[in-house]
């Protein structure tokens, strides 16, 4: 698996992309529907802790806040973004950044939600797949939905780049 540097980049601006687009999605749902969005200065904890050698949590939320925690929150849910995009094309070939489809980006979506379900989640004290959390079918389906959306929008992304970057298959 590896991927050709031009074709890096354009993964790397598919992934912003992407992860804007999740982002713009939860905004719709907190503004018009009232469902309250993720909480990435608890990420920028949770990363911020790791440098002291902590990795879990009994309650992310009662953990000691650490210096900047905010913005290295929505840092990192950038970089990952951009990481999983960059998998993506490696995993599909750069073939598909010049005719994206659908149906590899929302699996690779999809796929992308055993990241909260198996390691975040239980990390910040909410068990796997958020069985410790107050509702946990509502938790899940919060993620699953989020990384579907994020599917789509490296999709949505990726069909974008090819009409500004007129890319043709090579």
């Amino acid at each position: 698996m590896s991927i050709e540097p031009t074709n890096f980049l354009r993964a790397v601006a598919v992934g912003i992309g992407a992860t804007a687009f999740m982002d713009l999605w939860a905004l719709l749902l907190k503004r018009g529907l009232g469902v309250p969005s993720a909480d990435y200065c608890l990420v920028g904890r949770w990363v911020g802790h790791m440098p002291d050698g902590r990795f879990s949590h009994a309650s992310i939320g009662a953990a000691a806040p650490k210096r900047f925690e905010c913005a290295l929150g929505w840092i990192t849910h950038y970089i990952v973004g951009i990481v999983y995009a960059v998998m993506l094309v490696a995993l599909v070939s750069g073939v598909w950044l010049a005719r994206p489809t659908l149906w590899p980006a929302l699996l690779f979506g999809v796929g992308t939600v055993l990241v909260p379900f198996l390691v975040m989640q239980p990390s910040f004290g909410l068990g796997i797949a958020a069985s410790k959390a107050p509702d946990p079918s509502k938790a899940r389906l919060k993620s699953l939905m989020a990384h579907a959306v994020f599917g789509v929008g490296l999709y949505a992304c990726a069909v974008a780049l090819t009409f500004v970057l007129h890319v043709r298959a090579e």
